[in-house]
C-alpha cells in the first residue's frame, strides 16, 4: 500500500482535539432580548431581497434560551471542545461604551456549563455580527474600528479568561470583507470600490493584532491564540513534483482583484507583510500601511485555524503555472453546490503548515445536506457520514506525514441560519425543527461520537455504521 493512500495512516496523535463549532448570530436568536443591540446582520435580514425567502436570525435556533439543553446534547455526543462566537452587540449594545451585564452573563453561564460538562470552550471574538451602531459610524472603514474592537476584546478577556484559554480573533475576513463590503451579498451589504474594501480589510487585520495583544497582556489563564480564515485550497491533480509545486504556487498566489485568496490576509498576520504579487495587482488601491502597522498585525500566534470545505484540482499548463482541471460531469456536490474534494483536507493543511510553520486546527469543515426527520423519528444522513469520513482520512494522512495537526471542529453542531441562504442549507450534526425548535441528533452525530471515542480509529471501518441502540434524541428539556 502506498504511503499516499489514506488507509495507510495511523490516524490521529494523542491529545488531538475533537469538537464542533457554531456562531452567535446563526444559533442564538433573542435578537433584542435583555438589552442586546442590533447587528449589521439584523439590518441586512430586514432588507427585502437580501436573504432567502426573507428568513432572519431573530429567533434562529433560540440557543440563547436553550444553551443548557444544547450543551447536554454536546456532552452526550462526547464533544471535547466547542467553538462558539461572542455577539459583540449583545455584550456592548452600541459597540463602544457601556457593557450590557445581562448579555455578558449569558456567555459567563455558557462557559461554566461547558466546563461542568467536561467540554473545553473555544471563543471566537468576531464571527461577522458587527454592531450596527458602529457600522453607522463607518464600521470597518473607520480608522477607529481597530480601537473599538480592542476595547470589546478587553471586556471579553477580562470577563472570561479565568476559564477560557483558547481564543480565535476573527473568522473568515475573506467573507465579511469580500462578500460584505465588496460584493454586497452579505451584511452590511456594501459594494465598495477596491480602495475602500481593502482599507476595511486592513483595519480588520489591525483589529486582529490589537485583540491578540490584549489577550496576551490580560488573560488570567495561559492563552492559546489563533485566528480562523477561509482556506482556499488548490491541490495537485497528480503527485508529480511539478504538479505539487504548481498547485502550491497557485494556492498562495493572488490572481484577481478580489478578496478570495489566502496570502493577502495570512502573510501580514504570519509574516508581517502584504504579498508582492497582490501589491502589484492592487497598485494604488492597496492601503497605505506603515512598518508599525505590520508589526501590530503580526502578533505571535499559537495556532493557525483554517476553515476548509472544498478545493480545486490543478496541474501545470504549458506556461508552467497551475491551471484548474475541469470537474468531471456528475462530480458529487453538496446541496450548496460545492464540489466534494476530500483531498483539500490533506493538501490545504500541508501547504499552510509548510508556508507558515504553525500548528493547524481545522476550525470548520462539513457539508450542507438534505436532512429531515424520517417516519421512524430519526435523521438519516449517510452522505454526511461518508463526506466526513473521507475528509478525516485525508486529514489523518497529513498528520501521519508530519503536518502538525492539532484538532478538528465539525461545522456545525446544529442546523442554523446560514446567512444569505437563510434556513435552506443544513450543516448540523443535530437537526433543528425551525417551527418547534426540537433538536434531533442525526445518524452522523452518533457516528462522530464513535470517531471521537476512538480518536479516529473507527474511520478504518470500510462502511460507516450507526448502531440502532445509539439512535435516540439526546435533547434535554429546554
Amino acid at each position: 500500500m502506498s504511503h499516499s493512500d489514506p488507509r495507510a495512516t495511523s490516524f490521529f496523535p494523542p491529545g488531538f482535539v475533537w469538537g464542533a463549532a457554531s456562531s452567535a448570530y446563526q444559533i442564538e436568536g433573542a435578537h433584542d432580548a435583555d438589552g442586546k443591540g442590533p447587528s449589521v446582520w439584523d439590518a441586512f435580514c430586514d432588507t427585502p431581497g437580501k436573504v432567502f425567502r426573507g428568513h432572519t436570525g431573530r429567533r434562529a435556533c433560540d440557543h440563547y434560551h436553550r444553551a443548557p439543553s444544547d450543551v447536554a446534547i454536546m456532552k452526550a455526543l462526547r464533544l471535547e471542545a466547542y467553538r462558539f462566537s461572542i455577539s459583540w452587540p449583545r455584550v456592548i449594545p452600541a459597540g463602544d461604551g457601556p457593557v450590557n451585564p445581562k448579555g455578558l452573563a449569558f456567555y459567563d453561564r455558557l462557559v461554566d456549563t461547558l466546563l461542568d460538562a467536561g467540554i473545553t470552550p473555544w471563543v471566537t471574538l468576531f464571527h461577522w455580527d458587527y454592531p450596527k451602531a458602529l457600522a453607522d459610524r463607518g464600521g470597518w472603514l473607520s480608522p477607529d474600528s481597530p480601537r473599538w474592537f480592542e476595547d470589546y476584546a478587553r471586556v471579553i478577556v477580562d470577563a472570561l479568561s479565568d476559564r477560557v484559554s483558547h481564543w480565535i480573533t476573527i473568522n473568515e475576513p475573506q467573507i465579511f470583507i469580500g462578500m460584505g463590503h465588496r460584493d454586497g451579498t452579505h451584511a452590511p451589504g456594501l459594494t465598495l470600490p477596491t480602495r475602500d474594501w481593502l482599507l476595511a480589510g486592513h483595519h480588520a487585520l489591525l483589529a486582529h493584532g490589537l485583540a491578540s495583544r490584549v489577550i496576551r497582556e490580560r488573560a488570567k489563564s495561559p492563552p492559546s491564540v489563533g485566528w480562523a480564515p477561509c482556506g482556499r485550497v488548490d491541490y495537485p491533480a497528480d503527485n508529480t513534483p511539478a504538479c505539487i509545486d504548481a498547485a502550491r504556487r497557485r494556492m498562495f498566489a493572488v490572481l484577481a482583484p478580489d478578496a478570495w485568496n489566502n496570502t493577502w490576509w495570512a502573510d501580514p498576520v504570519c509574516l508581517g507583510h502584504y504579498p508582492d504579487d497582490a501589491l502589484r495587482l492592487f497598485g494604488d488601491d492597496a492601503p497605505a500601511h506603515s512598518a508599525a502597522d505590520m508589526d501590530l498585525i503580526r502578533q505571535p500566534l499559537d495556532f493557525y485555524g483554517v476553515n476548509i470545505y472544498t478545493g480545486d484540482p490543478c496541474r501545470p499548463g504549458p506556461d508552467g503555472n497551475a491551471h484548474h482541471v475541469p470537474w468531471p460531469d456528475g462530480n458529487p456536490l453538496t446541496t450548496f453546490r460545492w464540489n466534494i474534494a476530500p483531498e483539500s483536507l490533506y493538501w490545504g493543511p500541508r501547504f499552510i503548515h509548510e508556508r507558515y510553520g504553525l500548528p493547524i486546527y481545522i476550525t470548520e469543515n462539513g457539508l450542507a445536506n438534505a436532512d429531515w426527520v424520517a417516519a421512524d423519528g430519526r435523521v438519516h444522513d449517510p452522505q454526511r457520514i461518508d463526506f466526513t469520513r473521507a475528509y478525516l482520512l485525508q486529514l489523518a494522512r497529513a498528520a501521519d506525514e508530519g503536518v502538525d495537526i492539532r484538532g478538528y471542529f465539525h461545522w456545525s453542531i446544529m442546523d442554523n441560519f446560514e446567512w444569505a441562504e437563510g434556513f435552506r442549507e443544513r450543516f448540523g450534526l443535530v437537526h433543528v425543527d425551525y417551527q418547534s425548535l426540537a433538536r434531533t441528533p442525526k445518524d452522523s452525530a452518533y457516528w462522530y461520537r464513535d470517531v471521537i471515542a476512538s480518536n479516529g480509529a473507527s474511520l478504518a471501518s470500510t462502511i460507516p455504521t450507526v448502531h440502532t441502540s445509539l439512535r435516540r434524541t439526546a435533547e434535554a428539556p429546554a
